[in-house]
């Protein structure tokens, strides 16, 4: 027996001071309900639940950006539903006057509401907006641009040279999905003189009846016409360029609207302001459509792209009823523009489809990677609270240890006596 070192109660104290440590641990764990409360409990498991962490707030951030996206279709969408009600009124005040019963009288009266009719379409287009921003002005369509080599002539004859400079009386309207980014050229194969001509054919009150003819004969190009001697080309990365669009393009001109087609569905549309004979070129971005951000990671988005819809670019902009004649030909046009406006909505409906798809796919991915994350911090209330018990046990034997082992020294006392 050893008075100086009390070697038993060191021992003594060193298992109380361990179950003491796990038990204020599991205390820990039971009072927060994490299994991994600090870095040092598990610090690559630390490291992944940050991860997944990150990965479930930025997939709930994204479910409310796709959301919204979903908001910004049914605006568009709810829009061109009343532009097409106004389209189908038209198309009735066309037919009404396009019998012979009527005379010019009865339809400039027709004639009025149907100037009032696109005035309206106008107004809509260019006033639906979401959080502040126009939707159907083209804002939110691909981006093109056009620059010339050649001569403009303007509607009062004057005229104007350009050189390798952009043309403000022609633009890129829209094109389709699959034109790829770059510069592109609008040749005649012949070796002719590009040429873009207005007629000057009055129709009406409304203005001038623009058609166009695209050779320097003066052949016109009316609607569905194929072109033969006039390819669309791009650049290539060689300096050459090369013919992009198949061999027979489609051309259909409606007003000042110029759409080239082909086979493949490669499709541009060219607005015309002013008579123009040179070279034209193209260039392309492929950028502007609205950008979602659908996913957590970089480079997760959707585009979302909203074509312009005005009189212009739906063809009615001269539609005109004041004669038999021209009502006949505004049913026709009437027609295209209601096609027009179908296959803007159709395109709106197919991204909320798609934008309805992402948001269970992102409800289910938060779901399972939820599920994940807990099994890695969450703890498990009835093991720890096992655990817990058994060091509480340890805890208070060691405590009951250390008393008793405190007492040994004293006994020395009875040697001495």
């Amino acid at each position: 027996m050893k008075v100086n070192y009390n070697v038993s109660a060191m021992i003594a104290h060193n298992s109380l001071q361990k179950n003491d440590k796990l038990l204020s641990e599991s205390l820990e764990r039971l009072s927060s309900g994490l299994k991994i409360a600090n870095a040092k409990d598990n610090p690559s498991g630390l490291a992944m639940s940050r991860r997944m962490n990150s990965q479930i707030e930025g997939l709930g951030v994204a479910n409310d950006t796709s959301n919204d996206a979903i908001s910004i279709v049914q605006v568009a969408d709810g829009t061109l539903s009343e532009i097409h009600d106004i389209l189908q009124r038209m198309n009735q005040l066309c037919v009404q006057a396009s019998t012979g019963t009527l005379t010019d009288d009865d339809r400039k009266i027709i004639q009025s509401e149907i100037t009032l009719l696109k005035d309206e379409v106008d107004r809509m287009a260019g006033t639906t907006q979401f959080n502040g921003q126009n939707i159907l002005d083209g804002s939110f369509d691909l981006k093109g641009y056009v620059k010339g080599t050649g001569t403009v002539t303007k509607a009062d004859g004057t005229t104007e040279v350009y050189e390798d400079k952009t043309i403000m009386s022609i633009g890129v309207v829209s094109y389709s999905d699959n034109m790829e980014a770059g510069n592109y050229r609008v040749v005649k194969t012949d070796g002719s003189q590009l040429s873009f001509t207005h007629s000057a054919d009055v129709i009406g009150p409304t203005g001038v009846e623009k058609n166009y003819l695209l050779d320097a004969e003066g052949n016109y190009y009316t609607k569905n016409s194929t072109l033969t001697d006039m390819q669309i080309q791009k650049l290539g990365t060689d300096g050459n360029y090369y013919n992009y669009f198949s061999s027979d393009i489609m051309a259909t001109v409606n007003e000042d609207i110029i759409t080239f087609s082909d086979r493949d569905g490669k499709e541009i549309k060219l607005q015309v302001g002013d008579t123009y004979e040179g070279d034209l070129y193209l260039e392309l971005t492929a950028k502007g459509a609205m950008t979602m951000q659908v996913g957590a990671n970089e480079g997760q988005t959707l585009d979302i792209r909203v074509p312009k819809v005005s009189i212009t670019t739906l063809g009615i902009y001269n539609l005109d009823v004041t004669t038999e004649e021209e009502a006949r030909l505004g049913i026709d046009n009437v027609k295209d523009a209601i096609a027009a406006v179908s296959a803007v909505r159709s395109r709106l409906g197919a991204y909320q489809n798609r934008l309805e798809h992402t948001t269970s796919s992102l409800d289910v991915t938060v779901e399972n990677m939820t599920a994940a994350y807990s099994r890695i911090m969450d703890v498990d209330m009835a093991e720890e609270m096992t655990i817990y018990s058994t060091q509480q046990v340890l805890s208070q034997a060691g405590t009951s240890m250390m008393a008793q082992a405190n007492e040994r020294p004293s006994q020395v006392l009875q040697l001495l006596q």
